[in-house]
């Protein structure tokens, strides 16, 4: 059984539990595109157990410049298909920080979304995962901060979700997609399969894509792959050693466990990880985030904000 209940403990992503504040850890530059409204799918290679707000935690990862590129470029290309050439990107991609949240209103396959004629083209682009989970109304927080993340779904505790609650501001994405409800008396009626069968004579409509656009999709579908490979060499390499030490000392190593917990299948489907199943020994350690400094902030630009210390990013 997963462990979803309660102020703060670490759930299974997989599992059905009673989430109260839900929140997913994700790498950056997914977290932040997903947070500002650029990203509209997230996917994964399990159907949501949620749906309403989800929070969205930033991992301690410092992204790469080429990995925020191809994802920047990527969702240059796909919103192009719709006529949208003036987007605005974070400034920052801060990592180990609770960013915002989102409304979790459905999960489809992802054929049932590339055949979804009722959503523009660029969002049947994003979906490229088994199971693509559909995000409206983003909201950031004007001060991220910092706080430790958990493998999977899981719940925020009652202090930080009172704190984060207050510092939610709306955020208008450059288009902003809202996705029909089957029944819109029943949330979970937008669920795998739905599609197919509220729409029988739907056939999967291909968006025509120019050499640019192909490019794009192929240069972010390299960089998540590359980011997840890191990610498994670092695992590989540190895993042994760490769960050593944690036997002789009593505790385990927190920088090695949180790689091994953190270990993803990138896709450029509208997401930055795919989570994988938690074991029991990680359902009951929670991954403590380092302290990181997010690209190109300084004490300077802190002093812009009110209220924010040299440990905020924004």
């Amino acid at each position: 059984m997963r462990r979803g209940g309660g102020g703060g403990g670490g759930g299974g992503g997989r599992g059905h539990g009673n989430y109260t504040n839900p929140c997913l850890t994700m790498h950056q530059p997914w977290a932040s595109l997903l947070v500002y409204g650029i990203k509209r799918i997230e996917g994964r290679s399990w159907t949501t157990p949620i749906r309403g707000r989800l929070w969205i935690h930033a991992a301690t990862k410092v992204p790469e410049e080429d990995t925020i590129k191809a994802m920047e470029d990527f969702y240059r290309e796909i919103y192009a298909v719709n006529g949208i050439t003036d987007l605005k990107f974070p400034e920052h991609y801060p990592v180990s920080r609770l960013l915002g949240c989102v409304e979790v209103v459905g999960c489809v396959k992802c054929e049932d979304l590339a055949s979804w004629e009722a959503v523009p083209e660029g969002v049947r682009l994003e979906g490229q995962t088994d199971f693509c989970w559909l995000c409206e109304q983003p909201q950031k927080l004007l001060v991220p901060f910092e706080m430790r993340g958990y493998q999977g779904v899981y719940n925020l505790e009652r202090k930080i979700h009172e704190a984060a609650i207050r510092g939610l501001v709306p955020v208008k994405g450059p288009m902003p997609v809202k996705f029909p409800l089957p029944n819109p008396q029943d949330p979970f009626s937008l669920k795998p399969g739905s599609i197919s069968v509220g729409f029988s004579d739907n056939k999967a409509s291909v968006v025509e894509k120019s050499e640019g656009l192909s490019a794009a999709i192929a240069g972010a579908r390299a960089a998540a792959k590359q980011f997840n490979k890191k990610d498994q060499n670092l695992v590989s390499n540190t895993t042994t050693n760490s769960y050593s030490n944690s036997t002789s000392s009593g505790r385990p190593d927190s920088q090695s466990l949180e790689e091994d917990k953190m270990l993803e299948s990138c896709s450029v489907g509208g997401s930055g990880e795919e989570a994988s199943v938690p074991s029991k020994t990680e359902q009951l350690n929670p991954i403590q985030c380092e302290e990181s400094s997010c690209r190109g902030q300084t004490r300077e630009d802190l002093k812009q904000i009110p209220g924010a210390s040299a440990k905020v990013f924004s």
